[in-house]
């Protein structure tokens, strides 16, 4: 399992961009899919984007996020991002970073065993 902390989270302005971070100290971080779920106010987290293991690079997105969210990753920091642009208000929510053994990208929630605290954005006016 790894152990993830995310930050990066915020108050912004609609339109404006975040940029969240993911990071691990465990040096198996490449070998896991990693994705990005959210969770609004009295609605069930969802899946948002998802990055295949290693250096391959296939993504996949929600159709909500798709040409506004980019998924990245940094197999040598041990690091995943998810650079945020044109954000609306219904993109407010808890973010959660996670990571997956399943050997390929998915937005499956259960296939998820490794996650995060979360961090809160903030879209308002």
């Amino acid at each position: 399992q790894l152990a993830l902390v995310e930050s990066g989270g915020g108050l912004v302005q609609p339109g404006g961009s975040l940029t969240l971070s993911c990071t691990t100290s465990n040096s198996q971080f490449p070998i896991y899919a990693m994705a990005w779920f959210r969770q609004a106010p009295g609605k069930e987290r969802e899946g948002v984007a998802t990055i295949t293991p290693h250096n391959d690079g296939t993504t996949y997105y929600a159709d909500s996020v798709k040409g506004r969210f980019t998924i990245s990753r940094d197999n040598v920091k041990n690091m995943v991002f998810l650079q945020m642009n044109e954000l609306k208000p219904e993109d407010t929510g808890v973010y959660y970073c996670a990571g997956s053994l399943t050997g390929f990208a998915t937005l499956v929630q259960n296939l998820y065993g490794s996650w995060g605290q979360g961090t809160q954005v903030t879209v308002s006016s």
